[in-house]
């Protein structure tokens, strides 16, 4: 007996027109209809390699709650749409940039530790933002703002020149796999972008505890023709005092990881 097969669709005489991008349905679904969006820069939406890896999770409670209560005032959408303005959004505080902030712990230690600091705290995830709006609120912490989306969207096409005071890169992917090395966020390219974003003399702060994406920071940032080491011996930083050691930084340290810092000022001062 032949094998049964469905109707097979007849073929268009011409071919359809070329559709615009469609974001997946999960992307697209209101979780949170005042909140941030699924997917704010659908309209940008481009092919690249991305650093990051967009996922759902579980949002509790509490943290649905404050985004819905908070997102209005504290949080906005990386939608490439328009330039923002630091000195209003941040009342005349000078910015710093952290991109990827977890839940958001260190983030709010960080803000109550340097009221006279604004962080602008950009990530995907959403129970992170939800539970990073949490803790500025519990803690009154007016110097925080949550950024909804793609980090490169946002330098590239919402922030001015020379506009932040510093960019922090805490514990990124580090993509071990070598094929995915290329969706590692420390790239010559993502340097060239930052450094325009950057205040002269600003410092790109970066930390990991997988030393092989440490020694590739290292390197590339050291090649770099816009930025110079604050390490007079041209290697790593100790901690500064100002980065909040976490749970997760503590537990690998237990183990017996290696954390590496990196602070590279902008070039030009």
């Amino acid at each position: 007996m032949s094998e049964s097969r469905s109707p097979q669709p007849s073929l268009p005489e011409t071919a359809p027109e070329a559709t615009s991008y469609v974001p997946p349905k999960w992307r697209t679904e209101p979780r949170f209809p005042d909140g941030p969006a699924p997917d704010p820069a659908g309209s940008h939406h481009e092919r690249r390699i991305r650093s990051f890896q967009p996922r759902r999770s579980r949002v509790t409670t509490g943290q649905g709650e404050a985004l819905k209560r908070l997102w209005s005032t504290w949080g906005l959408d990386i939608d490439g749409n328009e330039v923002l303005d630091l000195g209003a959004l941040f009342d005349g505080l000078p910015v710093v940039l952290e991109i990827g902030f977890g839940m958001g712990e260190a983030t709010a230690r960080m803000a109550a530790a340097d009221p006279a600091t604004g962080i602008l705290a950009a990530d995907v995830h959403t129970p992170g933002q939800g539970n990073l709006l949490a803790l500025a609120e519990r803690g009154g912490l007016t110097n925080v703002r949550v950024a909804n989306g793609d980090a490169i969207i946002l330098l590239r096409e919402m922030l001015p020149p020379d506009s932040l005071a510093g960019i922090r890169v805490y514990f990124p992917d580090p993509w071990p796999k070598a094929r995915h090395h290329k969706r590692r966020l420390i790239q010559p390219e993502f340097l060239t972008l930052a450094a325009t974003r950057l205040a002269p003399g600003a410092v790109l702060h970066c930390a990991t505890d997988w030393e092989p994406y440490a020694e590739q920071m290292l390197e590339v940032l050291t090649a770099h023709p816009d930025f110079e080491n604050t390490r007079p011996d041209g290697g790593y930083s100790p901690r500064p005092g100002f980065r909040p050691l976490t749970r997760f930084e503590g537990q690998g340290l237990d183990k017996g990881h290696l954390v590496h810092d990196l602070l590279f000022r902008r070039a030009g001062a």
